[in-house]
């Protein structure tokens, strides 16, 4: 029985209650995306289905806009598939329990998937409607996007003739992204040699930091944990003699470090000493940071002298000097969108291996030659001292366009729709698949927008109905006036 079949607009939310019948968390996609190829066969419309399972599906323009510019409409295939504790759902092979609870459409126990279930059903209600005025439409389906814009990336976009580019995987009603960062996981690693030393060794750690992710938060100056550790390590081995014995902190290269640790062995006679510049240390950054890390705590531990093995001196300084002197946060603001940042990294994790101490940055930018500059920064730095650096996962960023008529369109659009209210036009600070198909298809004039979601990712997902039918018509209206 049908939760969704009372709601409109109608065909939008058809096809939103059968993709969310389909199980189709990242990676476990051929379900969803063979769904999406008996659509276009049932339609008579042209397709593509590629061996990653992204698919294209075509479909001409309606009566007098047979020769208008094609506009492509995008969006991912794939959700966050989550589950409550209590939930005994096999995400892998059902589809979800939907509900209504007023205004908002949830999933009972589980994520909701409207990011991006809500992209591909809009394209697929554009797709059957034989009514609506529109150019010849180009629809994009893309695969694990959640994962890292995999499809995205691998997709094969050379026989696309459009380049107004309608993304549909934003989440705040009445925000249109029109720009966002390329980005790279940057590893730098520092060798270090061992010696056997009688010390003491002193186990300093640092909790309670905000922390946040690296792309949304890194613009509210929060102190990375990684980073204060750099500073108190510089203070001690700049006041007495000190080696590392290791150094760790830090979950993900996209947030920024909550937590780091180290271990540092001194001489015993000047333990107390030692102790006492942490502390001293610790207390300074406490207060310089206490209105955006007001949890900031420090745990300090001593071990009594004893045969240890540690970074050789020379090694230590290498590692020290590294953490203190790589670049962190935020480095410009984008000088055409107020308040965005365009280019920022983050040291979001710190590890001690068998023979070398990694540190992951995360490089954000929406300027790729910005983003390259950053990445030689590090390279440059990292080779100064011994080591390395290995680059994974790199996109390209998506910069703002001045001259856009899709924007324009859409802005008039909004304020026919919306009595005069102005749309927030913005760039984001985290990636999208719209810098990928940027770098693919030159020239191309985008802009991401979607209804209002909240909660996304969570089992506490929920999507406006009102919002959605709002967005509908902004759809409908967009495509009638590219002509």
């Amino acid at each position: 029985m049908s939760v969704l079949g009372e709601l409109q607009p109608n065909k939008v939310f058809k096809y939103f209650e059968e993709i969310c019948s389909i199980p189709h968390g990242s990676r476990n996609l051929q379900q969803i995306s063979d769904y999406l190829v008996d659509f276009a066969k049932a339609h008579e419309l042209k397709y593509r289905q590629d061996e990653d399972l992204n698919v294209i599906i075509w479909k001409d323009g309606s009566k007098g806009y047979e020769a208008s510019e094609p506009v492509i409409l995008q969006g991912h295939m794939d959700m966050v598939a989550v589950k409550e504790a209590d939930c005994d759902k096999d995400m892998e092979k059902e589809g979800l329990d939907l509900e209504i609870n007023g205004d908002y459409i949830s999933a009972k126990g589980t994520s909701l998937g409207g990011d991006d279930g809500i992209a591909v059903a809009y394209t697929l209600a554009v797709l059957d409607d034989e009514e609506m005025a529109h150019p010849p439409i180009e629809a994009i389906f893309t695969v694990n996007e959640e994962i890292g814009m995999l499809g995205a990336a691998t997709i094969d976009v050379s026989d696309l003739k459009g380049r107004l580019f309608m993304n549909m995987d934003s989440e705040d009603e009445g925000v249109f992204t029109v720009s966002c960062a390329g980005g790279a996981s940057v590893i730098c690693k520092i060798p270090y040699e061992t010696e056997t030393v009688n010390a003491s060794v002193i186990e300093i750690k640092m909790t309670g930091f905000a922390g946040g992710h690296s792309g949304v938060e890194i613009i509210k100056g929060r102190l990375n944990a990684n980073c204060a550790m750099a500073r108190v390590l510089l203070s001690l081995f700049n006041e007495v003699e000190m080696q590392l014995v290791s150094v760790n902190g830090g979950e993900k290269d996209n947030a920024i470090a909550k937590f780091s640790e180290a271990s540092v062995a001194v001489l015993p006679e000047e333990l107390e000493a030692a102790k006492q510049i942490v502390e001293d240390t610790f207390a300074q950054i406490k207060e310089e940071y206490k209105v955006t890390d007001p949890d900031a705590k420090l745990t300090v531990n001593v071990k009594e002298a004893a045969n240890i093995k540690t970074f050789t001196e020379d090694t230590t300084f290498a590692v020290v000097t590294a953490m203190v002197h790589m670049p962190n946060g935020v480095q410009r603001m984008n000088p055409e969108i107020e308040g965005l940042v365009q280019t920022s990294l983050n040291m979001g994790i710190l590890t001690t291996e068998e023979s070398e101490v990694q540190m992951t940055f995360a490089v954000r930018s929406s300027s790729e030659t910005e983003k390259q500059y950053l990445i030689d920064q590090l390279t440059s730095l990292t080779e100064t001292l011994g080591g390395n650096v290995e680059i994974a996962g790199p996109y390209p960023g998506w910069e703002y366009k001045a001259d856009s008529r899709l924007r324009e369109v859409m802005v008039e659009a909004y304020k026919h729709l919306y009595n005069g209210e102005e749309p927030v036009v913005e760039g984001i600070h985290a990636g999208l698949e719209c810098g990928i198909f940027a770098s693919k298809l030159p020239g191309l004039d985008a802009v991401s927008f979607g209804p209002q979601m909240e909660h996304i990712h969570t089992t506490n997902e929920v999507l406006s109905i009102s919002s959605t039918e709002r967005t509908w018509e902004l759809v409908v209206k967009t495509l009638a006036a590219l002509k």
